[in-house]
């Protein structure tokens, strides 16, 4: 922590409370985080330092939200999410710093893109708490694709949640079903991750001491996000999220 100046680490905790914010209000807001935390600290480090971040945010996630996650869904994303962490994990043995920051940044435009274009459907809403994607060909085709793609974003670059906020909306969730069924996706995923994160040295007792520092301030965004969620103005705040995202993918492209 001695390395870092006050506003990086200024920039960090602002980027932790967004945590918080996001796994409580809108997922795949950490995006910007992921940004910020790829910026500041080596690209292939910040992705072991977010982890553990991300996790304590998945945990206050599922308190909240515990009760409205459809298990059917889940269960049909895991074994294509298994194949993309693994063969995330490979990358992550031969890439660089460059390789990862290049990753990192090509990967938050694409889903930047993707989102664009994803928001000019307007897809047939399910009931609260339920799933649009049934159990045919087409749905468990479309679970396997946004599963091992989730999987492999997540293991890379811990940007797994543009990518199933895509799958969960274009499936017909809505707002409580949408984020209860992403906190105990990433709760599970995130944690399965770790043994893999450690094995590749991405997690040591140096990053574990920083996020200690950290984690405290994904409480207070959790809590505000908890506040919000039912008065957030959501077209304008996907406007902001989309606009930051691209600028810090052509940051980290750029740099």
């Amino acid at each position: 922590m001695d390395t870092h100046t006050l506003w990086q680490l200024a920039a960090l905790a602002a980027a932790s409370t967004l945590v918080g914010f996001s796994k409580t209000a809108v997922s795949g807001a950490n995006t910007i985080s992921l940004a910020v935390f790829a910026a500041v600290l080596p690209a292939r480090e910040s992705t072991g330092v977010l982890l553990p971040i991300l996790i304590a945010g998945d945990i206050l996630a599922v308190l909240v939200y515990r009760r409205h996650a459809h298990w059917p869904t889940l269960l049909r994303l895991f074994p294509a999410v298994a194949v993309g962490v693994v063969a995330g994990t490979f990358f992550m043995m031969w890439a660089d710093d460059d390789a990862v920051r290049t990753s990192i940044g090509a990967i938050l435009l694409f889903m930047a893109g993707v989102t664009l274009w994803r928001r000019r459907e307007r897809p047939e809403r399910a009931p609260e708490g339920e799933g649009g994607d049934g159990p045919s060909h087409g749905g468990r085709f479309k679970a396997r694709s946004y599963g091992a793609l989730g999987g492999f974003t997540t293991m890379v670059a811990n940007a797994g949640g543009p990518v199933m906020s895509l799958y969960l909306l274009s499936a017909g969730f809505r707002k409580l079903g949408f984020l209860g069924t992403s906190a105990w996706f990433f709760l599970i995923v995130n944690t399965s991750k770790v043994p893999f994160s450690v094995g590749l040295g991405l997690i040591d007792a140096r990053s574990l001491l920083l996020d200690a520092a950290l984690v405290l301030f994904v409480i207070p965004g959790a809590y505000l996000g908890r506040a919000c969620v039912g008065r957030i103005n959501q077209k304008l705040f996907d406007r902001i999220v989309i606009g930051a995202t691209v600028l810090g993918g052509l940051q980290l492209l750029l740099r």
